[in-house]
């Protein structure tokens, strides 16, 4: 998994895969999910993302 925020767009790209992305879909206002060949989501992108949460280049990551 790769996050990467850009500042100068406001956007944050989360890629769940290296597949290549061959459709992407606007689910929501702002929210943008990237699919692979078969359907599975390989990545989504949130945009104005500084106005959906406290802080974007702040990540958390944790495995239970």
């Amino acid at each position: 998994m790769k996050i990467t925020y850009d500042a100068e767009v406001d956007v944050l790209r989360i890629l769940f895969s290296d597949s290549t992305i061959e459709e992407s879909d606007e689910e929501r206002p702002g929210i943008i999910l990237d699919f692979d060949k078969v359907g599975n989501i390989v990545g989504m992108e949130i945009l104005d993302a500084s106005k959906r949460m406290e802080n974007p280049r702040a990540v958390e990551y944790a495995v239970a």
